[in-house]
């Protein structure tokens, strides 16, 4: 549950107000703290209502061109001296006709994509915020428990900031992201296990002295962690003119993503920045890690771990954290979750890169291959304006489709040859 806090977060400037216990309401000072002492429930930030009422659009647009000019709604970072960044944010929304029309979408679809990012995933976000709150709390190392795009963006924020790194994964992890992630020099240990594995022993680790100056971002200072992803929901919605799309579709993990969408577009509409709106979420998982879907089609609330396999690595985590949450903000919403295989991801970044010129990892592959599910199915409204997240950078996850593309021809060099091959 985290160590003997030695500060909390300072209020000034920032709308930040406690921790609150998502379970049972119990409420904390904001501090290095991930767990409600009262219940065991997860703790996210909590926030004054009248300071972020106080936002307008023309503050945010006048802000930096990264997920800083989001700044007065987050619970870090006012100061921009005391942020540890990459300058994540701003990325690309792709207006994506020739995949809707490969697909049998009419409405207006739109791939919202993260790998543009400094270290080529959305979790420059995310621990962006969350080490600018542990600087803030005093923490003097930077750690993860990771399936990769994580390990990636903390050890070179670490890099950035001149602050000692240690990220855990798994020892099995692609090696594109072992590499991307060892070459910013910190220390980098791989656990023979599995993510969940590995995020047990950094709870673990979290409670001992050796690492009580070691902020683990999806641990000890995971509240603030998770907040950075609710950037993707007020970008999505400052690029399509301060509204909100009627659907997405969400890579699913943890669900912390998937939820922090949800509530951004909720804190939007809350505080006027956008007009009054209904949204529907969708879930997108791989079949061979996919607890959350399997839940909601078994109109569970509960989730069932599950031991993960396939090649949406990113994406597998058997129990996941954030699950129930992510089932409440769908039925809500009135969405819908599903999986796919991984023949079906394959063919979902292969279409996803024929049809928008963005070559997307395995984690993009499940949410294209799964909105063409969602249509067929008819769970998804073909007409109606859609926002896909792709998450992460094909680059880093090349075997998946290493054997299905390649030369459509090998010749000699000579007209000859480009003859007889039909080139001419």
């Amino acid at each position: 549950m985290g160590r003997n806090p030695r500060m909390a977060l300072s209020a000034l400037n920032s709308p930040a107000r406690c921790l609150v216990c998502r379970a049972c309401g119990q409420e904390y000072p904001l501090i290095a703290q991930h767990a409600c002492f009262e219940c065991f429930g997860p703790l996210e930030v909590g926030y004054d209502q009248a300071a972020l009422n106080k936002v307008t659009r023309e503050q945010i647009e006048a802000g930096p061109q990264n997920i800083w000019r989001y700044a007065p709604l987050l619970p870090a970072g006012q100061d921009a001296a005391s942020r540890v960044t990459l300058d994540p944010g701003l990325t690309p929304l792709i207006r994506a006709d020739a995949l809707a029309a490969a697909i049998g979408m009419t409405g207006t679809l739109w791939v919202k994509d993260d790998s543009a990012n400094p270290t080529h995933s959305f979790k420059d976000r995310v621990v962006s915020v969350a080490l600018t709150a542990a600087k803030e709390l005093g923490f003097t190392r930077f750690a993860c428990a990771s399936t990769g795009n994580l390990a990636n963006s903390v050890a070179a924020h670490a890099a950035r900031a001149g602050v000692p790194s240690i990220v855990f994964i798994p020892s099995d992890l692609e090696q594109g992201k072992i590499i991307t992630t060892a070459v910013y020099g910190g220390e980098l240990v791989a656990i023979e296990g599995s993510y969940d594995d590995v995020n047990r022993l950094c709870g673990e680790l979290t409670e001992t002295d050796q690492f009580e100056d070691t902020a683990f971002v999806n641990v000890n200072v995971r509240p603030y962690y998770a907040e950075g992803s609710k950037t993707l929901g007020y970008e999505v919605a400052e690029q399509l003119g301060w509204r909100l799309p009627a659907q997405v579709v969400v890579p699913m993990a943890s669900g912390e993503l998937l939820t922090k969408i949800d509530k951004a577009f909720e804190e939007l509409v809350e505080i006027g920045l956008v007009p009054e709106s209904t949204w529907k979420v969708f879930g997108a998982q791989s079949k061979g890690c996919d607890p959350i879907a399997t839940a909601l089609r078994e109109d569970k609330s509960e989730i069932t771990p599950v031991k993960p396999t396939g090649i949406a690595k990113s994406l597998n985590i058997g129990d996941p954290a954030a699950g129930p949450f992510a089932l409440e903000s769908v039925r809500r919403t009135g969405g819908w979750m599903d999986s796919v295989t991984d023949d079906e991801i394959r063919e979902g970044i292969q279409l996803l890169a024929r049809t928008t010129g963005v070559f997307a990892e395995t984690a993009g592959g499940v949410t294209v291959a799964v909105l063409k599910k969602l249509v067929e199915s008819g769970r998804l409204d073909p007409t109606a304006e859609t926002v896909v997240y792709n998450t992460g950078e094909g680059l880093k996850t090349l075997d998946a489709v290493a054997d299905r593309v390649g030369p459509t021809h090998r010749v000699k060099p000579s007209l000859r040859a480009a003859r007889e091959a039909g080139l001419l």
